[in-house]
């Protein structure tokens, strides 16, 4: 692993620039691991390919436990910026698919941070963090990716709850999903996410001021691809974007949902509960053998 650009500690525009790599082997077990916690019937076998989002299983980083946050995250510094923020969410992000990444392949994955952006506003001081990742197979390239990383202050104890818009009436086709504490437990081990709120009932509602454990991100917009995906299994899904609007939370079922886009997208959204609108996405396909 390599790491370019040091960041000085007065300015976090000084990580742009800053790249990392590693390399990882699409390992079968793991695989099949994440077929079973998505209680699917059959998983990817050596030499397919790995389903869309699945790449997340991958490239993550195990961290000593002495060498963690307070909220089970990676202590700040080392390859994102050392933002003292408290609150640090994953909120959407981009992707495109040039290529099948075969499962059992040895893959190698570049980040690189493209931007850093500080804000101030209601919800107090803000840092957006824009991160590209590109992922490849014996020197091809098959995934290209930008996520939204933003840090956060902690909301004060009565700041009022902001009001969710509601998710989109016009769904053509709908899956409801429950889901339950070993999902998320599983999840989290899985992608080797320590952060406290996805299992950790006393810290998230005590410490992040959740009503219950809050519903992964990640596994959230994997299962809005895997729901593309199924929509029109003769073509393959080339490009997904995603951004988280409202969270969901563990024992309360949610819905995902589609409708025909624009120019032959497809638009998805996962509708939490109350009708609130958890995440939204957009899907575009291409023509031959789906990733």
């Amino acid at each position: 692993m390599t790491t370019q650009t040091a960041l000085r500690e007065d300015d976090h525009r000084s990580a742009i620039g800053r790249v990392e790599t590693r390399s990882e082997r699409m390992g079968p077990a793991r695989v099949a691991a994440m077929a079973a916690v998505l209680d699917l019937d059959d998983a990817p076998v050596e030499g397919g390919a790995l389903p869309p989002g699945w790449h997340w299983l991958f490239f993550n980083p195990a961290v000593r436990r002495s060498e963690l946050g307070s909220d089970g995250h990676p202590r700040r510094g080392g390859f994102l910026p050392d933002v003292a923020l408290p609150r640090r969410m994953w909120a959407g992000g981009r992707l495109r698919y040039h290529a099948p990444v075969p499962v059992g392949a040895q893959a190698e994955k570049t980040s690189e941070i493209l931007d850093v952006v500080s804000k101030s506003g209601r919800a107090g001081n803000l840092v957006f963090v824009t991160v590209r990742h590109s992922i490849a197979v014996g020197g091809a390239l098959c995934i290209e990716e930008e996520q939204d990383i933003v840090y956060r202050e902690a909301p004060a104890p009565d700041a009022p709850k902001p009001s969710p818009s509601a998710a989109p009436a016009n769904a053509d086709r709908s899956v409801e999903v429950v889901p339950d504490p070993v999902l998320l437990f599983r999840y989290s081990a899985l992608t080797w996410n320590g952060h406290r709120i996805h299992y950790d009932h006393p810290y998230a509602t005590g410490e992040e001021g959740y009503p219950d454990l809050v519903v992964h991100g990640p596994l959230i917009a994997t299962l809005l691809q895997g729901f593309a995906a199924e929509s029109r299994p003769d073509e393959r899904l080339v490009e997904f974007t995603f951004r988280g609007m409202a969270p969901l939370f563990v024992g309360q079922s949610f819905k995902l949902e589609s409708a025909p886009g624009q120019d032959g997208k497809l638009d998805l959204w996962a509708r939490g509960p109350d009708g609130e609108l958890a995440m939204k996405a957009e899907a575009a396909f291409g023509t031959g053998v789906a990733p």
